[in-house]
Formats: C-alpha cells, sequence, structure tokens
C-alpha cells in the first residue's frame, strides 16, 4: 500500500497545478543587470537598464523581496513606468489556511491535501480501465486490515528452521500497513467507498484550488526563501533604469606590499561574491568602503489589521433548539456557546547604557599615576606629522573593466596598484625584535581593514592585518622576527621631583574628596643593541611613556598612534653593537582620597623642594587638620571599645544574679553584683554620650579638611 502513496501525490500536484503543452507560459524577459555596488553593511545596490516593452521583469529571490520593494528607484528620463505586479508573499499560516491544512503542520502529506478537500467536487480516475468518477469527497480515513489467522499451535517450532528471525524466535508475521480509504459521494446522491490503491489520479474541480495549492507550495517549500520572485514591469514601451537593495554577501579586502629597495609596490584585492541563481554578464562593479544605515523591514505579505468583535448582549445561539432534539430532551437546558472576542496589542521597548569609572587611589603605594594636566613637559605625538582626513563618509571603488561572475560564484579583482614609500624597520617591543615597515596611506582613498602579504628579497616575507587607514594616516606594521637584531636594555636613576599640589573637593558631603601630586619623572635608559646581520638597520624601540614627555638621547623620534605611545629611533650600521643612553622627562600626576591620606607622607610631601610656597602651606594645613580627624578618630574608636567592653560586663553580671535569684537572705542594696551592676550601667549611658560628642567633633574635623582642601583647589 506504501508504494502507492508517493504516485498519487505526484498525480494529485500534477494534475492540479501542471499547465498542459499547449498553455506553457514563456520564460519572463529578465531586465539586464548593468552595475553592482557591494557595501560594508552586507548589502548591494543593483541597477538594471532595457526596454519596458515586452512585460520586462525583475528576478528577487523571495526572502529579498523586502528589501527591493523599500527600494526600487526609477533613474533618468525614459518610459512611464506604471507599476510592478507580482505574486503575493503569503505567510505559513496564511499558506495553511488557503488550502485547509492542520494549524502547526510544516508539509502537505497525501492524506493533508485529501482531507483539505473534503466537501469539494473532484474527479477520480480509478482502476480497472481507468475510468473516472465524478462526486463530492465526503471523508478519508485510515482503516487496518484485520490481520491473518494465527497458526496451528507448534507449527512455529516445526517451521524453526526457515521462517524464525532468530533460532530459538517463533516467526511473527509483521502488522499490516493502515489502508488509506476515500468515501465519495455521487451525482445521484449514492455513496461509494475507494481504496487509495484503487485510485489513479484525483483531480479538484473547483479551478481555483490548483492556484491556492501553488501558491501554498511556494511559501511551504523547504527552499521557499530562495525561490525565485518575478516582478514585471508594467508601462509603456521604451528604456528604462532603475535600482534596487538587496542582501548581499561583504565584500572583503586583502593587500600585497612588494617591497623593492626604497619604493614599494602596494596593491588591493578584493574578494566578492555572487549568491544569487543570475549569472552576472559584462557587470560594472563598484565597492563602497561605508556603512550607509539599512534594515530589515516586513513590507511584502499582505497585512491585516485586527478588528474588534461586537456581538449582541443576549448571545443567540446559531444552531435551532429542536434541530435533532424535543422539548422534553431540552427541559433544564441551556444554551452552551462561548463567544470569543478577538484583540491585538503590540509593544516594544529598548535602551542602552553607558559608563566609565576609575578608581582614586590612596597612599604611596597605591595612588594611581597618571598623566598631569598642570606640567606640560611636550607632545611626543606631533612628531607623527601625518593625519589622516576623509571627505564624506563614503569612499568608493570603482573596477575599470567590467566583471562577469556565474550565479553561486565568487571572484578575487584588484581594486587597488600604487607605488608606496613605506621604511623598512626593526621594531621592537616586549616580545624581542621584529621585521616590519612604517605604512603611510598615500592612495587618496580611504583603505577598508584587511590581511596584508609581504613580499622581499623575491620571496614571502610575512604576514599582518592592516586596519581601516584615512588618507594620510600611518601605521606600523610587523611580519615576522628579525633575528638579526638583539636587544639588552634596563632603567637606572629613576626620581621624581614635585611641583606642585592641588586638591578637588566634591560637592556633595559624602562626595570623595581628593588630594593630587603633580610631578616630573626623569628616567635615564641605558640600552645596548646589536646587529649581527650584513645591511643597516633602523631600531624602532617602544617607550613607555606618556605623550606628555621629552625624550633626548635618540637618534629621532616617532610616535605610534595606534598605541599612543612615543618611539625612539637609533640607527645601527651592518655588524655594529651600540651602547646608548637616553633621558626621558615625563609630567604625570598622582591622585589620593584624602580618606586614605597618611599624616607622615604629607608631611614629607610639604617638604618637597620644588613645591611653590602657596602649595607648602595649603599642604601644611591639610596636614595638620587630617591629624586633628585622625586623633578624633582615635579617640572615638577607644570609646567604642571601651562601651563594648561594659556592655559585656553588664551581661556578666546580669547572669550572676539570675544565679542568685532565690536567696532572699541577701538584702539587694547589700549585694556586691547588684552595686556593681549600677556602677556598669552608669558608666555606659556616661559612654554614649561622651561617643555622641566625639562623632560630631569628628564631623566637624572632616569639615576642617575640606576647608584646608579648597584653599587648594586650582583657579577656573
Amino acid at each position: 500500500m506504501r508504494s502507492h502513496l508517493p504516485a498519487l501525490v505526484a498525480t494529485l500536484a500534477l494534475s492540479a497545478c501542471a499547465p498542459t503543452a499547449s498553455t506553457a507560459p514563456r520564460a519572463p524577459s529578465i531586465v539586464p543587470l548593468r552595475s553592482v555596488r557591494l557595501y560594508e553593511t552586507g548589502v548591494g545596490y543593483f541597477e538594471r537598464a532595457g526596454d519596458v516593452g515586452g512585460a520586462p521583469s525583475l528576478p528577487v529571490p523571495t526572502s529579498h523581496l523586502d528589501d527591493a520593494l523599500k527600494s526600487l528607484v526609477i533613474l533618468g528620463p525614459g518610459a512611464q513606468v506604471q507599476g510592478l505586479s507580482f505574486a503575493s508573499n503569503l505567510s505559513r499560516p496564511m499558506a495553511r489556511a488557503l488550502v485547509g491544512m492542520p494549524e502547526g503542520a510544516e508539509s502537505f502529506s497525501y492524506r493533508d491535501l485529501l482531507t483539505s478537500l473534503k466537501g469539494a467536487l473532484v474527479e477520480l480516475t480509478v482502476r480497472p480501465g481507468s475510468s473516472r468518477l465524478t462526486g463530492r469527497l465526503v471523508d478519508v480515513a485510515e482503516e487496518t486490515p484485520a490481520g491473518k489467522p494465527a497458526p496451528p499451535r507448534g507449527a512455529e517450532k516445526s517451521d524453526a528452521a526457515g521462517a524464525a528471525g532468530t533460532a530459538g524466535t517463533p516467526h511473527v508475521e509483521a502488522e499490516p500497513p493502515p489502508a488509506l480509504r476515500l468515501v465519495l459521494m455521487m451525482d445521484d446522491g449514492s455513496l461509494r467507498r475507494l481504496r487509495a490503491d484503487e485510485i489513479e489520479g484525483l483531480r479538484p474541480l473547483d479551478p481555483s484550488f490548483a492556484q491556492r495549492l501553488g501558491t501554498a507550495l511556494d511559501v511551504m517549500a523547504p527552499r521557499a526563501a530562495q525561490v525565485q520572485r518575478t516582478l514585471k514591469l508594467m508601462g509603456q514601451s521604451g528604456p528604462v533604469t532603475f535600482g534596487y537593495i538587496a542582501e548581499a554577501p561583504l565584500w572583503r579586502s586583502s593587500y600585497r606590499l612588494v617591497l623593492e629597495g626604497g619604493t614599494a609596490m602596494f596593491q588591493g584585492w578584493a574578494l566578492l561574491h555572487n549568491d544569487t541563481d543570475e549569472d552576472w554578464r559584462d557587470v560594472q562593479l563598484t565597492l563602497v568602503n561605508g556603512r550607509p544605515d539599512s534594515f530589515l523591514f516586513p513590507l511584502a505579505a499582505p497585512r491585516y489589521q485586527r478588528r474588534e468583535l461586537v456581538h449582541p448582549d443576549q448571545p443567540l445561539p446559531t444552531v435551532p433548539q429542536l434541530l435533532g432534539r424535543g422539548a422534553d430532551e431540552l427541559w433544564g437546558e441551556g444554551t452552551d456557546e462561548t463567544t470569543t472576542i478577538y484583540g491585538h496589542g503590540s509593544g516594544s521597548g529598548s535602551g542602552v547604557g553607558y559608563g566609565r569609572g576609575s578608581g582614586s587611589l590612596s597612599g604611596s603605594h597605591s595612588s594611581k599615576v597618571g598623566s598631569s594636566g598642570l606640567l606640560t613637559i611636550g607632545n611626543l605625538a606631533t612628531v607623527a606629522q601625518a593625519t589622516g582626513s576623509e571627505q564624506g563618509a563614503l569612499f568608493s571603488y570603482k573596477v575599470s573593466q567590467t566583471l562577469s561572475i556565474d550565479g553561486h560564484s565568487s571572484a578575487l579583482v584588484p581594486f587597488l596598484a600604487q607605488q608606496v614609500t613605506p621604511r623598512s624597520l626593526t621594531w621592537i617591543e616586549d616580545d624581542g625584535a621584529r621585521a616590519g615597515v612604517r605604512f603611510e596611506n598615500t592612495t587618496g582613498q580611504t583603505l577598508p581593514a584587511g590581511t596584508l602579504a609581504v613580499f622581499r628579497d623575491g620571496g614571502f616575507a610575512g604576514e599582518a592585518t592592516l586596519d581601516r587607514l584615512k588618507p594620510g594616516e600611518r601605521r606600523f606594521v610587523t611580519f615576522g622576527a628579525d633575528l638579526d637584531v638583539e636587544l639588552d636594555s634596563h632603567r637606572r636613576n629613576q626620581r621624581d621631583e614635585i611641583k606642585r599640589v592641588t586638591a578637588s573637593v566634591a560637592l556633595a558631603p559624602n562626595g570623595k574628596d581628593t588630594l593630587e601630586e603633580h610631578f616630573l619623572r626623569t628616567t635615564e635608559h641605558s640600552i645596548v643593541l646589536e646587529n649581527r646581520g650584513p645591511q643597516p638597520r633602523s631600531v624602532y624601540l617602544v617607550l613607555p611613556l606618556d605623550r606628555n614627555a621629552q625624550v633626548t638621547g635618540a637618534d629621532a623620534l616617532d610616535f605610534d598612534t595606534a598605541q599612543s605611545k612615543p618611539v625612539a629611533i637609533f640607527e645601527l650600521a651592518p655588524r655594529q653593537k651600540l651602547e646608548r643612553t637616553f633621558t626621558s622627562v615625563e609630567g604625570l600626576s598622582r591622585r589620593t582620597e584624602t580618606g586614605r591620606l597618611e599624616v607622615e607622607a604629607l608631611r614629607k610631601l610639604a617638604e618637597a623642594p620644588a613645591l611653590p610656597a602657596a602649595d607648602r602651606t595649603g599642604v601644611r594645613d591639610v596636614q595638620a587638620r587630617r591629624a586633628e580627624q585622625l586623633e578624633a578618630e582615635r579617640v572615638v574608636t577607644t570609646s567604642k571599645a571601651e562601651l563594648a567592653e561594659t556592655e559585656r560586663e553588664i551581661e556578666r553580671l546580669r547572669k550572676n544574679l539570675e544565679a542568685l535569684g532565690g536567696d532572699k537572705s541577701v538584702r539587694p542594696d547589700a549585694n556586691p553584683f547588684v552595686r556593681r551592676l549600677l556602677v556598669a550601667e552608669d558608666r555606659l549611658a556616661e559612654l554614649r554620650r561622651r561617643i555622641d560628642t566625639q562623632d560630631k567633633q569628628i564631623a566637624a574635623r572632616r569639615d576642617a579638611v575640606r576647608e584646608a582642601l579648597r584653599k587648594l583647589e586650582p583657579v577656573r
């Protein structure tokens, strides 16, 4: 029985949907694709040009239909376009409802299709003789055929050598599969039952069913999203150019740098993909290096607005009371119909927050050191004079020649080739010496991020990555280890010189007040560089300094804008060993919360030789007020410890009194525990009053420290 089901499914689909050979539609005329612009946002702009005459069409995958409808634009004068027509893009629930499929069904089985035709007028072709029957389909059901009679007792044992599936296991005949049966009401009103294996073909006589089934199959097919939809142009005959956007794979760039002496050839290659079914033929390609906003929007599918269901106040049944039952049977019964009012609501919400914070550290062991805003030593970033700029948000690379790419194929095409003048160097940071170049974007266009392959001396030298570069921007690019250069370095004679002291008082009473030291840090660096190779080397040594610094003793200076770090340059001849000492001076600051200030540290700070007199006086005032605050806190800490001890003593005395509570011979005023308890309670009350007073004194001392800090606030 199962062997007939696939054939019947095919028969049903063909008889319901397939046109005859005489009425087969011609393939639609496709408007030629002329140009493609690919963007970084995952969309492409497709431009077509052709003649409106002959009902030309536009092929668009179903999943791209929304993009095409919300962005299609007519460009330039030409034919008058009246619009576009296309088959509606239905949702899955709507497709199931069109053909009467059960809710939630993801595929159309033969039985489901037959069930959806209940009540419809159909024509059956049945065996034998391929006779035709016409009638209305009443029911579709599965029936399990009656099993064969059981074999006589012991028969399975005598036949153990043959039919047994396993030694010692009796053979049991498999249960036959269920049989599908149809009930048909003939034109004369008679009912006829047919087995599915008797039916060669079934054709619905309702012409609209074939159209509905075809539409539903377009939606429910496994590749429904990739099925090509045809948008037909309607209008007067004449030339027309139009464009639209659609989802497209990202184009990605990769670069090659061929070093030849003092010059180099820089090449840019683009990897692009045609993921459509259409072959691109002689298409003008433009690669856009920009990110215009683009979004998904459900537009193509029909939408329906929910309406309120208004019903009579009295629930009136739709079935007569006396249909099938008499009055006696209805005695005491009422209607049992319910009414459902449908409603629809929607809402959306979104939120985003950003935050940034840094800890204010205290004491010489934990204060945070950063660049000083008062001490300006220099700006090492100015040595990197070339700065990038770009006019507008988008940059485009137009491929010089038209391209042809087959559907679902990829291509690697060059989009840039230009002479550049990179400087070869040896880069030293944390992981030893590395070969590299200082690369400047002199192309006049923004370079997208991509990989970089470097070639030198007739072969491969290494690989690196290049981030997005505006015209005029520079990057230091390393692509391999430089085994000929070695560095041995260490620091010595680092000293800090306090130049200024300022304070910052929070506006809120419970805010964090800070004291900030501004100082110069002078460091002498001693290095030993060795070049064991036969070629001269320009060694670029990355310095762990802030840009607010000066460096003396290097052959030259540069600045790495990507890491915001200065770079010292040393020139080495072939096979030269160089010993060099250079000095760096940084303008730094150290910030400490006043709650962590130590009196001794303030005393040493006030004795700094280069500190201005006004700052020195202010620091000493803060020192005195802070000492008073710490003394007040020490006193209250002692009082609280005494309070806790007194409370424990009272608790012990009360327990002793409880133990003596039954002794009536001792008067209360003569009991030593009572006298001690009374004294302890008086002392407890006095301690509480004292601590309350001391807490107020601490608050006053804290305010005094804040007033002293205000004298050190910089003038704004």
